[in-house]
């Protein structure tokens, strides 16, 4: 095993680490496709291919695709083809006439090369197959689907950029949403070509965005989520089912405060549907939660739309059924980890099936029964393939073409007890050489969501880079996040900052107990979320070093305003003006701040627009605080760039050193 301790160390080794992404089994279950995500040879930005992964412990990984565009989205064909995504160019189009628009390709199950069987002006997005039929999801300009290659080179030439919208959103995470449409699109397979392709959803307006789909195993229909926009800026989304012989939609799941939502996977006998559905917050009018935001698993009669929650409080991540359709396998946050369990169709008691304390992802079942393949990670080890035998409950990981990666540091837990007496838990990651002798300085790095938990692998926020650095890093789950039931998630509900940090600070108290942990030695952190309650820390307590602030909530009110999903927040947060606003926004605590703060944040961040961190930034400084500001042009609500990654820990252990350790402070080398 190749030694990767010191990718830690240094982030521009990290940021080269091949990382596996995906799991997907064919029919027979013959074959195990994986989706590996791998730095490009420019350095700049990452890329994906698929490769075969062997179905036991002694085989080889090999790579099926190689381009310098990548490959993502693997679906098996009932034959054993290979779908996938990328917009790698087609050799077989005269040169001047293709496109940068990413197609559908298809890799024969007999091997040669792929052949490109679908492509639109727009891009392909998701496909899905199902008994012969191919539905795959695609961005088209409203009106004829035929037109649309011609109306988009027209905006070009005429350089038209504007978009009229006529209602809520205009935008998703780090991306507009128009001017197109997402529009979904059926043909048969016939050989390794599609038949007649047929548009599906010709007037969808906003209802396919984000959206999730499933074919049936006949080929004959594709159940979808459907978005419906509601009187005030309000969003529904429905489950719904269309022929693809041109039929009538047909709503499957719709209820007023309710959001039916994938994944979405149909029953192999083609009578029940799975998906998730998800409860709108909702306030009583004595002013009372009589709801809180829960998402479930939901089971849906194909025939007469009757709907089920076999799964109990169980938080869904993912979904499979077993093959005889009398069972699902359901991957579920749970106390830390996310463990698969299985859900009896007939009421039968919930089985959890792993015993470990890893998590779980990209469940595939064989089609005998007799075991798992999936996605195995934890907060200290990267994603595997696994194979899950079911009758005895052993796992074996399988080849990857990721490498192993060894932690500097080990994994213990915290438990503490709220000052409302409820149990509040999280991961504790400590450095090697941390002693009483040699206690090591602790960072508070709180998560976001809110509705999440600390129960897996983060290539993005990864403890073990500061614990390579001497770090402690504590990881908790306070209220809100998820694995706990909803009485948990109630606690804090309309009381983020007072409830939450109270939880934060019983399990940070129980953690400097440990004689190894430097009580005098202390940082909070977080993003979106983790960030808005580092600025809340900062306005209600002068007891650590330094705070780290990304992507975070400043300004309630103005965040409301502009973020790229209002109606879901004003649920909790209320209308402008309103009480809850005023009693939580961290700007409003502005002239107790003293403690030293790092702000960070991407221009292109819509779910927490950047004005955020612009106001906070003018904030400390106006009020003297001492403080630095972050800020990338072209990132979103995370910093995926390899370079800006590069900059994002340097700058933020630079910071830590200099306040948390008593260092000069040394700019980072990546920002010189």
């Amino acid at each position: 095993m190749t030694d990767f301790r010191d990718v830690f160390k240094d982030i521009r080794d990290y940021v080269q680490v091949p990382r596996f992404a995906g799991l997907r089994l064919s029919p027979d279950g013959t074959r195990l496709a994986g989706v590996v995500q791998a730095l490009n040879p420019d350095g700049r930005s990452y890329g994906t291919a698929l490769w075969d992964i062997p179905l036991t412990p002694e085989g080889e990984p090999r790579r099926l695709t190689r381009s310098a565009k990548g490959e993502a989205g693997a679906e098996f064909t009932g034959a054993g083809d290979l779908l996938f995504v990328s917009p790698r160019p087609d050799p077989t189009v005269k040169e001047g006439d293709d496109t940068e628009a990413s197609a559908l390709w298809l890799l024969p199950a007999g091997g040669g090369e792929a052949r490109r069987i679908a492509a639109r002006a727009g891009s392909v997005g998701a496909v899905r197959a199902g008994g012969g039929t191919v539905v795959f999801a695609a961005d088209v300009l409203p009106g004829p689907e035929a037109g649309d290659a011609e109306r988009r080179r027209a905006r070009k030439e005429a350089g038209v950029s504007g978009v009229l919208y006529d209602s809520h959103p205009v935008r998703f995470w780090d991306h507009d949403l128009g001017p197109g449409e997402q529009r979904l699109f059926a043909a048969a397979l016939g050989g390794e070509t599609l038949a007649e392709i047929r548009d599906l959803t010709p007037e969808p307006g906003r209802a396919l965005d984000d959206g999730a789909f499933a074919v049936t195993p006949d080929g004959t229909a594709v159940v979808t989520t459907w978005a419906l926009p509601r009187p005030g800026g309000e969003r529904r989304v429905d489950l719904v089912a269309i022929p693809v012989d041109g039929g009538e939609r047909r709503v499957l799941a719709s209820a007023e405060g309710y959001d039916f939502i994938g994944p979405v996977e149909v029953s192999p006998d083609g009578r029940h549907v799975a998906c998730v559905r998800e409860t709108h917050d909702r306030v009583g009018r004595d002013g009372r939660d009589h709801r809180v935001p829960m998402s479930i698993l939901w089971v849906v009669d194909l025939a007469t739309g009757e709907g089920a929650a076999p799964g109990g409080e169980l938080w869904p991540a993912a979904i499979a059924w077993a093959p005889d359709s009398r069972a699902i396998y359901l991957a579920a946050d749970h106390g830390g980890r996310r463990p698969v369990f299985r859900v009896p169709l007939d009421g039968g008691e919930v089985e959890r099936v792993t015993a470990s304390d890893s998590s779980y992802q990209q469940i595939c079942p064989a089609p005998d029964g007799r075991a798992l393949y999936a996605v195995r990670s934890g907060v200290a080890e990267a994603p595997v393939p696994v194979r899950l035998f079911l009758a005895d409950g052993r796992e074996e990981v399988l080849p990857s073409p990721a490498p192993a990666l060894r932690l500097p540091g080990t994994l213990t837990e915290v438990t503490a007890t709220a000052d409302d007496g409820a149990p509040v838990r999280g991961w504790l990651v400590l450095p090697e050489g941390a002693s009483a002798a040699n206690p090591a300085p602790l960072l508070l790095w709180i998560h976001g969501g809110p509705l999440a938990s600390w129960n897996d692998w983060s290539w993005r926020w990864n403890p073990w880079i500061m614990a390579e650095h001497g770090y402690a890093v504590l990881l908790p789950d306070p209220c809100l996040s998820t694995g706990y039931g909803e009485a948990m998630i109630r606690r804090g509900w309309r009381d983020w900052g007072p409830r939450t940090q109270a939880d934060l600070l019983a399990v940070t108290d129980a953690a400097l107990e440990r004689p190894d942990l430097d009580a005098a030695r202390t940082a909070v952190m977080g993003g979106s979320f983790g960030g808005y309650m580092a600025n809340w820390i900062a306005g209600h307590t002068r007891r650590f070093k330094a705070i780290v602030t990304h992507a975070a909530l400043w300004h309630l009110e103005q965040f409301l305003g502009t973020t790229d999903a209002p109606h879901y927040w004003r649920r909790e947060l209320g209308t402008p003006g309103g009480e809850t606003l005023r009693r939580l926004s961290p700007h409003l605590s502005l002239e107790q701040i003293t403690t030293p703060m790092l702000v960070i944040h991407g221009d292109r961040d819509y779910r927490v627009p950047v004005g955020e961190a612009l106001r906070l930034w003018w904030d400390l400084q106006r009020s003297s605080v001492e403080s630095k500001f972050l800020y990338f042009p072209d990132e979103n609500h995370w910093v995926l760039k390899p370079g800006n990654i590069v900059a994002w820990y340097e700058t933020v252990l630079a910071f830590l050193a200099q306040h948390v350790l008593g260092e000069d402070w040394r700019a980072p080398e990546s920002l010189s």
